[in-house]
């Protein structure tokens, strides 16, 4: 049935708004990059295998995104994993995955390449080239198929990938990805067959094609090993790529908005790498060595992100950004220039452990949102065993800190199935747990609570655990038991733990071999998909798929011998022959090997530049093979210092005062800094401290609340396909982006002072929304005209500001003054006729608005949170008549064209509720596929919200006169069906 299209020209503009979170498909975000495909030579599409909302957030993927598109010579785009309810409409439809730039199927680029985060995302990406129209296997691929090409972390570990993927680049890919890109296009407009093209990209270096090497079973292992390459000249390993980051800027504009990511916002890579060693960390052994970039690019990357996002919060992220070594001035230094934008500050895993006293007094006068830390494991042997340079000590000294600094909550992370651990070491955990809580209460006088999250190791190549055997799922369960056990008597201490299932899969394919490919397919045939989200992954898919195949499972997950030669052996990181097998033995004999890069016994680096010329000891080394200049380090980390201005250790801060709510005082930059603190790993719920909130901040006084205005505006195109909250979200980074002085509300977390008018479903259009904001500026009518036209050019397509009035504080809000709402029902003439309409269509729907004006009631279900209730829709319908005069003009109807056939209902908003413009459609013709258009606000018989003069009081919407149009049907004057003139 044909449905008017709400994005023209898309392929999936007939049902978009029939799946959940449609903006995830549909572009047009602030930052995207449209680029002319006939004006470069290669064009790149960009694949997530995972939903959009994580997608969003990867630094990666902007790295590469901001690369391709400001070179000349390339373009790229992106595309993310379809969710199943869009996979069900690309399948019934038999329409292919595009991308979001330009809605090119995936089979139109020159390169399609994936980002390996994590291996449950490997179906995705079957997913992926299925629908995008690509063969899924890289021997089926034809001569003029796109090259499917992957990078990231678990490419360093890709047997399980090998047959799908025609290379894979390892290490970083910022001087890759131009490369790779170009060489191959221009290969093929030479005539090159595809396998020599390539043999080529083999020969660029940091470039592996799976196909290009031979294969055997290993004896000792029964693992399928890389034992040569098939073509003479490749390497028989192959050598990471390795960048200078420095010579590539963070991007400070990348693509922003659409539905909420599950990090909503502008993350900053600072460093790559760390120093600390950890076991059982990959990132900590394949980024190798630690690269910092300067703080003052990193500052002006802060400012200028900030700008061109309009998002509310960056984040400062690395590794381990306590271990980053001018962090302390760092944070000083950003946290100053973001303050009186009122924008929060987020530093991931930023351990407490061993910080400089003035940097915690510094946290101590803004607000955090988490307060997380990972001691990973419960006793100091364990600790010991992982290399986890962290003392009990230093973690009770860190509670007492953050305690007595009026939090009430911690969260800690531990792992259980480490090697060597015992069932005390498992109780240890929640030991730890109650005593770091003991000491909170004692410090906090009064409640503390610690919540204690254990998750399950899952030993992973390219660290000196990849030898070590994974718990198997009966013995995680008893160890789960005896967590459960020890937790009972300790009420301060919350216990979390998590399902070992997905655990086990995804060590399979860490430590998988080819013989995984099969195992792959035949579970994406059965249907498993986003296996990382628990409540999607299909364990007896997974089952039935390794059985099959005669697929022991016992070989991926059992202890494997230092001595064979394991599946990834061919991919070089850089880490020396040895010394992995080095620390591994160390690790059984619970020996530590101290943080490279510092003075032995050092915690963290010098926080200035005295300290640290003062310090002549010799920086730790233990000779990984990874080739560090200690003398650069060194002279490095002073000319950083200096450059933040960090001349001498500072004073301490006296009784530095505890957190308090932050207002909204004149001028903004007499504000406290807002900071938003994530210590050590992952960002957890707000935790407001309990002394914060016993203090009340009076409010400021009207006079210092600025201006009222009222902007109008239309929400169509990709923007109709936002929900209500998203739109609240959006609005405010424009104004940001604007650099507009909106005035903000009270509270501990302050947001632009607005307010909207009725909030829409989803895929209804409008061109007649309003919004009154407050501002600290005295605006002109010529001022508004000039700040609208501003507004249009930062905002996402489809979000269009047409005018603007400034309020008297005695005129009504927005939310008062609307009694009703106007609006355009939209069918395909053709969709009218196929249920029956016949040929008159105006004729047909002329009696069914009459037939249902006439009925003296009309019951309709609504589902609210899966609980049905009885409305009846006449209580709230005023009018419905046709409008055949607005049928042909699509910029009164948010831009919808074609044969169509419109009727204009109005309905009543009141304090009760309204009826939906859909219920309404439906009670009109039934189950008939229409568009919904609002063309009006209404406040009694005034049309324009910007009419001030008339909107002084509430009153009653009256039903719109009908005027006889030219062909004898009835329909409202057009002049009254519009918003003010746009």
């Amino acid at each position: 049935m044909e449905i008017p299209a709400l994005l023209p020209n898309h392929p999936y503009a007939a049902f978009l708004d029939q799946v959940e979170k449609p903006a995830r498909y549909a572009g047009g975000e602030v930052g995207s990059r449209v680029k002319n495909w006939n004006d470069v030579e290669a064009t790149v599409c960009l694949a997530f295998p995972d939903v959009y909302d994580i997608g969003m957030s990867h630094l990666g993927f902007k790295i590469l995104y901001r690369i391709l598109n400001d070179d000349p010579r390339t373009l790229a785009e992106r595309v993310y994993a379809p969710w199943a309810d869009m996979e069900a409409e690309l399948t019934k439809r038999n329409v292919p995955l595009v991308s979001i730039e330009s809605a090119r199927p995936l089979r139109d680029f020159s390169v399609v390449g994936f980002s390996l985060q994590y291996e449950l995302t490997y179906t995705n990406i079957l997913t992926m080239l299925h629908f995008g129209r690509i063969p899924l296997r890289s021997a089926d691929r034809g001569e003029n198929d796109p090259l499917v090409i992957a990078g990231g972390p678990t490419a360093t570990h890709p047997e399980p990938l090998a047959a799908f993927f025609d290379a894979f680049v390892i290490g970083d890919g910022e001087e890759k990805c131009s490369e790779v890109a170009l060489t191959w296009e221009r290969l093929k407009k030479q005539g090159i067959s595809r396998r020599d093209r390539l043999i080529a990209l083999a020969k660029l270096g940091a470039v592996y094609i799976p196909s290009l090497y031979e294969t055997a079973v290993n004896p000792d292992t029964g693992l399928t090993v890389v034992t040569k390459p098939l073509v003479p000249g490749l390497p028989s390993r192959i050598e990471r790529s390795m960048v200078d980051i420095n010579k590539y800027p963070f991007p400070d504009d990348s693509p922003a908005g659409g539905p909420e990511a599950i990090f909503d916002r502008m993350s900053i890579e600072i460093a790559r790498g760390c120093t600390e060693g950890c076991r059982f960390c990959q990132a900590g052994m394949i980024y190798r060595p630690v690269r910092e970039r300067d703080p003052e690019q990193v500052v002006e990357t802060v400012l200028r992100a900030v700008k061109n996002s309009g998002q509310d919060e960056v984040s400062l992220t690395a590794l381990s950004t306590a271990d980053v070594s001018c962090i302390s001035p760092l944070i000083k230094k950003v946290s100053q220039r973001l303050a009186e934008e009122r924008i929060s500050l987020g530093v991931s895993s930023l351990r407490a452990y061993g910080l400089e006293p003035e940097l915690l007094d510094e946290i101590k006068r803004v607000r955090a949102t988490g307060l997380t830390f990972a001691p990973e494991a419960g006793t100091q042997r364990m600790r010991d065993v992982v290399n986890k340079n962290v003392t009990e000590e230093q973690l009770l000294e860190t509670a007492e800190r953050v305690f007595s600094r009026g939090w009430g909550k911690m969260k800690l992370y531990f792992m259980i199935g480490l090697p060597t651990e015992t069932d005390d070491d498992v109780k240890g955990i929640i030991e730890a747990g109650a005593r770091t809580a003991a000491v909170g209460k004692k410090a906090a006088k009064g409640r503390a609570e610690v919540t204690v999250s254990v998750s399950v190791h899952v030993p992973k190549p390219h660290t000196p655990f990849q030898w070590a055997a994974m718990d198997t799922l009966s013995e995680v369960s008893r160890k789960q038991k005896l967590l459960l056990e020890t937790v009972r008597p300790h009420r301060a201490v919350t216990l979390r733990t998590h399902d070992a299932d997905a655990s086990l899969l995804e060590c399979i394919f860490a430590r998988g071999d080819r013989t995984l490919c099969d195992v792959l397919e035949r579970a994406w045939k059965n249907g498993a998909r986003f296996d990382s989200w628990d409540e999607r992954l299909k364990l007896d898919v997974w089952e039935e798929a390794f059985v099959h195949f005669g697929i022991e499972r016992e070989k991926f997950i059992n202890t494997l011998p230092i001595t064979a030669k394991l599946p990834w052996d061919h991919i070089d990181v850089g880490l020396e022959d040895g010394f992995l097998a080095r620390e591994y033995r160390k690790a059984l004999q619970s020996r530590l090997s101290p943080p490279c890069g510092k003075v032995a016994g050092t915690f963290v680096h010098h926080t200035n530049v005295e300290d640290a010329e003062a310090d002549k000891r010799r920086l730790v080394c233990y000779d990984c093979g990874v080739a560090c200049d200690m003398t650069q380090m060194r002279t490095e980390r002073i000319t950083f210092l200096g450059a933040l201005g960090a001349k001498k250790r500072l004073p301490l801060i006296e009784n530095a005062p505890t957190i308090q709510p932050i207002v909204d005082p004149l001028p903004p930059s007499d504000e406290p800094n807002d900071i938003s603190l994530t210590i050590e790993s992952s960002p957890i719920e707000t935790e407001v401290p309990a002394s914060a909130q016993k203090k009340r901040v009076p409010a400021p006084p009207r006079s210092a609340r600025g201006k009222r205005y009222r902007f109008v505006f239309e929400k169509i195109g990709p923007m109709a396909l936002l929900g209500h909250l998203d739109i609240v979200r959006e609005l405010p980074r424009v104004l940001r982006r604007c650099e507009t002085p909106a005035v903000y509300t009270q509270g501990f977390h302050p947001k632009p002072d607005m307010t909207f008018s009725p909030a829409l479903s989803l895929g209804v259009l409008s061109v007649a929304e309003a919004v009154d904001l407050r501002i600290n500026a005295d605006y002109s009518r010529e001022d508004l005209l000039a700040l609208i036209e501003k507004m249009n050019k930062n905002a996402p397509a489809g979000f269009i500001f047409y005018d603007a009035a400034q309020l008297s504080e005695t005129d009504l809000g927005i939310a008062k003054m609307i009694t009703g709402a106007r609006y355009a029902l939209v069918w395909a003439k053709s969709a009218l006729r196929d249920a029956g309409a016949g040929a008159d269509v105006y004729a047909w729907l002329t009696q069914k608005c009459n037939e249902l004006l006439a009925a003296p009631s009309f019951s309709i279900r609504r589902n609210i949170d899966g609980v049905g209730k009885i409305i009846d829709l006449k209580k709230y319908l005023r009018s419905a008549s046709v409008a055949p005069e607005l049928a042909n003009q699509p910029n009164k109807l948010g831009g919808l064209a074609g044969d169509l056939a419109v009727v204009i209902v109005d309905v009543d908003i009141t304090g009760g509720g309204s009826v939906k413009a859909s219920e309404v459609a439906h009670a009109l013709v039934g189950d008939i596929g229409h568009r919904a258009v609002r063309i009006a606000l209404l406040a009694g018989e005034v049309t324009n919200v910007l009419d001030l003069a008339n909107i002084k009081k509430p009153v009653r919407i009256e039903a719109p006169v009908a005027q006889p149009s030219a062909d004898g049907h009835a329909s409202p004057s057009i002049e009254a069906a519009q918003p003010a003139a746009t």
